[in-house]
């Protein structure tokens, strides 16, 4: 299938404020509240009449953009703007096309604009990523198809108009033969201010989620992270023998101290710990990640780009550098998740080396974040998931009691109410994927309490 055409008529976007239950540090930053978009589109799809499709994402600061001259209010303002703008962009053109040609469209005005307001490729994406879900959740609901048959029938008319790199014929196989999992394995990130022992420690979350993967961050001390991991990996032998770890170190190394961490890996204090590990998530600044080839950093221990992830490009830059994978986020596009894991497909029919997507996102919340990005992951077969947005906000946070009883009851498998308050199922260590797959729409299932949020900008109207 070529794709159904659709018209955006019209397209709305608001916020609600997330206070943190608790502080989270990544790289330089603390936070300990951000605001979540969200975003309703209407559209007119050809044939099938009008829809309506809805998503939302948390707005972090200064993960996006990490300019130190910016304040992390600066830099939610930024991901405003360029949600304001997608908005815009993609209402005012008022054609038909495919989702992924609006898309297609959208996404190149987008990065001008962004070039000429000196904002980065993350902050760029972001706009495009949530209208291009929202589109893509009404299409959905018009087929009367949920998200795995969507792409299997490729209904969005995904071509390689924005990967040359990759032939048609290769998207369209791929596309119809994505085989989603039944259930995506928590991986719990263990946070640079996280205790390891104690009420609300590792070694409490380890018993209350049946966890058996761990993301942990790092932050470019040498000393210090090799210390720190020495006593996770002590925690964690105790208490899950056969758990497996990735690290993140969120762009704080640099090709020196990164040696040091391998070295001490290779035969020091963290040999045993290595036998555990995975990969290593962004090591170096996102500019400085193409700057020079891994050469001899590249052994048995694969490197993924996650922040260095702007463009369409970015993942085959850094595969010719040595990195082996790349990270999929809804917020930076699902489009690209797609046909980047489209990429490691061909690149494992070509190398004997192995490719991979992995799945990364420490802020999916309750509701329609976690909710479509987990159907996208499991659709790409992607068995474990970075999940801790429960960690940091309790349930569906500020909601009201009516929106989380509307989204529980629309995926009573993924969510139970405990103290009076709906919040996550993550007691299983698990995140079963049935009823975000099979339910018309891109895993959306409720809407949220319109009246509760604050809109974000005027609305936008083909």
């Amino acid at each position: 299938m070529s794709g159904i055409r659709l018209r955006i008529r019209e397209i709305e976007a608001f916020e609600r404020p997330m206070r943190f239950a608790r502080p989270f540090r990544f790289g330089l930053v603390t936070v300990d509240e951000a605001p979540q978009a969200f975003v309703r589109v209407v559209v007119e799809v050809e044939g099938a009449g009008t829809a309506t499709g809805v998503t939302a994402e948390m707005m972090m600061p200064k993960w996006f953009d990490k300019n130190p001259a910016k304040s992390p209010q600066d830099t939610i303002a930024n991901l405003k703007a360029s949600l304001s703008e997608a908005a815009r962009s993609y209402a005012q053109a008022g054609d038909w096309d495919t989702a992924f040609g609006h898309h297609a469209r959208g996404f190149s005005a987008q990065k001008m604009w962004a070039v000429d307001h000196g904002l980065p490729g993350l902050v760029a994406s972001f706009g495009p990523a949530l209208i291009d879900k929202a589109v893509a959740d009404a299409l959905l609901k018009a087929s009367g198809i949920g998200f795995a048959e969507g792409l299997r029938r490729n209904v969005f008319g995904i071509d390689a108009r924005q990967t040359p790199d990759l032939a048609e014929d290769l998207i369209r196989s791929f596309l119809s033969g994505v085989h989603p999992v039944g259930d995506v394995l928590l991986r719990h990130t263990v946070g640079l201010l996280d205790s390891l022992d104690g009420a609300g420690g590792l070694e409490d979350e380890i018993r209350l989620a049946n966890l058996r993967l761990f993301k942990i961050k790092i932050g470019g001390d040498v000393d210090a992270d090799i210390a720190r991991l020495a006593a996770i990996h002590d925690l964690l032998s105790r208490h899950v023998p056969d758990y497996r770890a990735t690290l993140d170190a969120n762009e704080q190394y640099d090709p020196q101290r990164l040696r040091v961490l391998l070295q001490a890996m290779s035969g020091g204090v963290l040999r045993a710990f290595r036998d555990h590990l995975l990969y290593i998530e962004q090591p170096f600044d996102r500019a400085g990640t193409f700057a020079a080839p891994l050469d001899d950093l590249s052994g048995e221990i694969p490197f993924i780009i996650d922040e260095a992830d702007g463009d369409y490009d970015a993942f085959p830059r850094a595969v010719a550098l040595g990195y082996r994978g790349v990270s999929s986020k809804a917020c930076k596009g699902f489009y690209k998740s797609v046909l980047n894991a489209v990429r490691v497909s061909a690149l494992n029919e070509a190398h004997q080396a192995k490719f991979f997507v992995s799945a990364e996102d420490l802020t999916c919340q309750a509701g329609l974040g976690i909710q479509q990005d987990t159907a996208l992951v499991a659709t790409l077969g992607l068995t474990h998931a970075e999940r801790n947005g429960h960690h940091y906000v309790e349930g569906f946070g500020p909601a009201p009691d009516a929106e989380a009883a509307r989204f529980a009851a629309a995926h009573p498998d993924l969510y139970r109410k405990q103290g009076g308050r709906v919040g996550l199922a993550f007691e299983r260590g698990s995140l079963p994927t049935a009823s975000l797959l099979s339910a018309p729409g891109f895993a959306s299932g409720a809407e949220p309490d319109w009246s509760s949020l604050v809109p974000l900008a005027q609305h936008h109207r083909s």
